[in-house]
């Protein structure tokens, strides 16, 4: 059988499927890929409201990223470098620390701004010093334990855990105790040591946008949504029955196969709230972050410190909570807006869009950094890939989608010798 006479289905058109698909044409395949909304993505979206480019959650794509850097032209994403720091409030005042090796300008503030001791920017500049020399394979395949664990076990002074750690890791892993593994904590810090965390000036969406364009040999297939999948067949919501040799799903699989129906996953939810404001307590594209206890916001930005393609006439403000809470959006926004003033000065906002991300990173074990082809293949012609398999960040998106694809070629080897 030719190449393009495999009828090969990809359920899901966010990040791993897009590179799935990516890989099989590389190799002369023209899959379809099935997307159940308007657009492709996946959680990776951007929206325009009253001019500002709203992300669907506080989303960075960190240049240092492996995979990132082998499927994305950075040049044409235009990626707009935050600076490597971060501004944090507490007791109604703001200092600003950062890696004063990446950023001069950030050598003083970080040296006189009474966060952490001497000896915790010592222990610093050894974890950075060791990670350079550690490889990525290194890192998780090292016994896992919780990052608060492994920076305990590092020496960190409580204060410099509490005051810079914890607020700003919880705004990467979603969960405000540490609790997760500490091979994350490794390989995102090395991330952060070895690159910038970056946005794309039009949005985090230009990634998957940039992605979809270069597909060439693949039709996608929206507003098309499945419910169920087995080998050789898609059962779509409206009933049709699509035929197929081979499935790779590049979104969460136990809701479509029935022998998965008792491994869901667990999700790591988050708020993302947007407001006009007339002026920013932040200069720099720097992240600011709020530590004190029982704080609902974890973390702010000023989206306009950094080069936008759309922006609004005033200043735009992200505010991420990501603590669990029961509160109905109208209070939830009354006591961010209090917040705001308390730890951070901030008033007059104009509230914009309440982004609710009950889907946001899922809640993994046992993290992995990548796959063999093989591991992906489920049954016979079923195959899995999304970050779920590995770890939840962008890199292991691309990465799952890229071993999928390489399990469905090497199957389809199989199919032409047997």
């Amino acid at each position: 059988m030719k190449k393009e006479a495999y009828k090969i289905y990809i359920i899901g058109a966010g990040i791993s499927g897009l590179i799935a698909a990516h890989v099989l044409e590389s190799h002369g395949f023209q899959p379809h890929i099935i997307e159940a909304t308007d657009r492709a993505g996946g959680r990776v979206k951007t929206d325009i409201v009253h001019g500002y480019q709203l992300d669907h959650g506080f989303q960075v794509l960190l240049t240092a990223y492996p995979a990132a850097q082998k499927y994305l032209d950075y040049n044409t994403l235009e990626l707009q470098e935050f600076s490597p720091g971060a501004t944090i409030f507490r007791n109604g005042k703001s200092k600003t620390i950062g890696d004063p090796l990446r950023k001069f300008s950030l050598l003083f503030p970080t040296l006189f701004s009474g966060i952490g001791s001497f000896s915790d920017k010592q222990k610093i500049l050894k974890l950075n010093k060791s990670l350079k020399k550690k490889s990525i394979t290194e890192i998780f395949e090292q016994p896992e334990t919780s990052t608060l664990t492994h920076l305990q076990q590092l020496g960190f002074s409580n204060e410099m855990i509490t005051q810079f750690f914890k607020p700003f890791f919880s705004g990467i892993f979603l969960e405000s105790k540490l609790d997760t593994s500490n091979r994350m904590f490794e390989f995102v810090y090395k991330m952060f040591g070895e690159g910038f965390a970056a946005l794309p000036k039009a949005g985090i969406e230009a990634i998957p946008k940039q992605l979809v364009a270069n597909l060439k040999q693949t039709t996608l297939h929206y507003n098309t949504k499945v419910s169920k999948v087995e080998d050789g067949k898609i059962t779509l919501a409206n009933d049709d029955v699509l035929e197929s040799h081979f499935t790779i799903v590049a979104t969460e699989a136990s809701k479509l196969i029935s022998n998965l129906k008792s491994q869901s996953i667990d999700w790591k939810s988050c708020d993302t709230l947007y407001f006009e404001v007339s002026k920013r307590v932040i200069s720099k594209p720097l992240i600011g972050l709020i530590p004190a206890e029982n704080s609902l916001i974890n973390n702010i930005f000023y989206h306009n410190s950094l080069a936008t393609s759309s922006t609004g006439n005033k200043e735009l403000l992200s505010v991420t909570v990501v603590i669990d809470h029961n509160l109905a959006e109208s209070f939830l926004i009354k006591k961010v807006k209090e917040e705001l003033l308390q730890h951070c000065g901030i008033d007059s906002c104009t509230f914009l869009k309440h982004y609710e991300i009950p889907k946001a990173l899922p809640n993994l074990q046992q993290l992995q950094y990548t796959m063999s082809p093989s591991e992906t293949r489920l049954t016979t012609q079923l195959f899995l890939a999304s970050d779920v398999q590995l770890n939840g960040s962008l890199n292991a998106a691309m990465l799952a989608g890229e071993a999928a694809a390489l399990g469905v070629i090497e199957a389809s080897g199989n199919m032409i010798k047997s």
